[in-house]
């Protein structure tokens, strides 16, 4: 098998274990990019505190790949913070909007 067909075919079975949004309703939204930017942590280190590859860190970010349960929980658990405050199902406000309006 050549490296591109064996790379296809990875492709082809991450595609078929579902972590791929089926539609934009099933799509998961995350601040996980400016909470490291607000923590100055990388990719890299928040993939090595959660146990998985940078790679993924990123897929999940641009809403790639949508994490399990438990990596959901584990990238909460890194930013000590409930995992509803860092993913949602619906777009999620920007965290100036979201602290205005606690204030006001």
């Amino acid at each position: 098998m050549t490296e591109t067909r064996a790379t296809l075919c990875i492709n082809v079975t991450f595609r078929r274990m579902g972590r791929q949004p089926k539609s934009e309703a099933d799509k998961v939204h995350d601040r996980i990019a400016v909470l490291r930017a607000d923590r100055g942590a990388s990719r890299k280190e928040l993939a090595d505190a959660v146990g998985v590859h940078p790679q993924t860190i990123g897929y999940v970010e641009r809403g790639e790949y949508s994490p399990s349960l438990a990596l959901a929980l584990r990238i909460a658990r890194f930013f000590d913070l409930p995992v509803e405050a860092v993913f949602s199902l619906d777009p999620l406000p920007s965290l100036s909007e979201e602290l205005l309006r606690r204030t006001s």
